[in-house]
């Protein structure tokens, strides 16, 4: 790692050190255009160019208004001719299947066995808007009243160790539409499963405490590691059935061990670990229930199908879980970064598609700026971009959304580049004699 680092430098100071700010700026446009030939490959060339605007748009304004990012695109029209070709290719098809397989795959090489896939229900509320399609109501997870907008589910992988973050799968949806919050859970799941081989660990809070969502990741053969509410009954070993907030209190935890939180104030908590095996009352597949003291005033309860069989195992299973805490970062990202919950188009199907443009674009300053050599030497000048006064903060997606905002705004779109080039239609085959 330390010579990584040290070739990062010497070519930093070599390629990097002279870079003008035009230079950058191609760069950029260029890494922009290939992720979106990517991200539209096979569908048509109107479709294919709108991605292409829309990716370089969100990231040079910042924003996922329709007007922001028009301005940003700087075209040679009039402002309300690109206004409205933008609004008529975002509500035309329905492309958020589409761009979430895309991203599933892509980030999918970067899966392992014990790679964390996080996925989190949130929402979006508008509780003003009277306009906008299919909007019902949810409940506000910051305040928890009950509110108008719509559902959105996400999936986040990450590594214990590492700080990087893998965009894998977002979906907007409504209630009104959508009759079953389970099955769009479990079509989440069998998205980044069939890409991921199976791969990776799913990690759910709270809201996953459900019978059907159990049954459906142990009929898939999928490992989970999900928080219990604490009103599930569980069936001991000796068969007797027990509420698992019970179940947790009576658990001896003989175990210690040390944790740090970071916050705004960074403090350290002692926690005292142990398990109980159990299974399912409509289940016989063994479980285990990781239990937690120490963190707030009742047990943190981890139900599990992982193998536990001393403090180790258990001591991974609360590392998998913290894990997921890393994601809710990501999550935040996203609505405040971009400004998703200041969200302007009508139409239900360009909701839908905003919302999986706007992951495309977290996966593109996430993943494809961090990949080779070079591209991270360009990141260290989108870092110095950001004009910061202090230092980077721990989750970099802040820094590096500044960095690409100061230095695209006010440029104008370049044309989109694809490796593949379109075979011409009319084509006729001839026939060459030689006398």
């Amino acid at each position: 790692m330390e010579k990584i680092n040290i070739w990062i430098k010497i070519w930093g100071n070599y390629i990097g050190g002279g870079m003008r700010n035009q230079d950058i700026v191609w760069k950029i446009k260029h890494q922009i255009s290939l992720f979106s030939g990517f991200l539209s490959e096979g569908l048509a060339k109107p479709e294919r160019k709108f991605i292409h605007c829309m990716l370089y748009g969100i990231q040079a304004s910042k924003d996922i208004k329709l007007s922001s990012i028009t301005r940003a695109l700087g075209e040679k029209i009039s402002f309300i001719k690109t206004e409205n070709r933008l609004s008529r290719h975002i509500n035309k098809n329905d492309i958020a299947d589409f761009i979430n397989n895309k991203l599933s795959e892509k980030g999918s090489k970067w899966v392992e066995e014990d790679t964390i896939l996080a996925l989190d229900l949130s929402d979006i509320s508008k509780e003003y808007s009277r306009r906008q399609e299919k909007i019902a109501q949810v409940r506000d997870g910051s305040s928890g009243l009950i509110k108008e907008g719509w559902h959105l589910i996400e999936v986040i992988g990450a590594n214990i160790r590492e700080e990087k973050v893998l965009p894998l799968y977002s979906e907007l949806y409504s209630s009104d539409e959508v009759m079953s919050e389970n099955a769009m859970i479990l079509k989440a799941i069998d998205r980044v499963n069939f890409n991921a081989g199976n791969k990776g660990i799913w990690v759910l809070d709270r809201g996953g405490d459900r019978k059907r969502l159990y049954e459906g990741l142990i009929k898939r053969g999928t490992k989970f590691v999900i928080r219990l509410t604490g009103k599930r009954a569980l069936r001991k070993e000796d068969d007797t059935l027990t509420i698992s907030r019970d179940m947790a209190l009576k658990c001896p935890c003989e175990y210690k061990t040390k944790i740090s939180i970071r916050g705004e104030v960074f403090k350290e908590k002692i926690l005292y670990i142990g398990w109980v095996k159990a299974r399912f009352s409509f289940n016989k597949i063994p479980v285990t229930m990781v239990v937690i003291k120490g963190y707030g005033e009742f047990p943190l309860m981890l139900i599990t199908n992982l193998e536990v069989h001393h403090f180790t195992d258990a001591l991974h299973i609360l590392e998998i879980y913290l894990t997921r805490w890393k994601c809710e970062e990501s999550w935040r990202f996203i609505k405040q970064g971009y400004k998703l919950e200041d969200i302007r188009v009508l139409k239900y199907t360009g909701l839908r598609n905003t919302a999986a443009l706007l992951t495309a674009v977290f996966f593109f300053i996430s993943v494809i700026l961090g990949i080779g050599l070079k591209l991270r030497i360009l990141l260290k000048k989108i870092y110095e971009k950001a004009k910061r006064f202090f230092e980077i903060p721990p989750f970099k997606q802040y820094a590096i959304c500044d960095g690409i905002y100061s230095i695209l705004f006010g440029k104008n779109l370049s044309p989109p580049v694809y490796k593949n080039k379109p075979i011409a239609q009319m084509v006729l085959p001839l026939d060459i004699f030689t006398p």
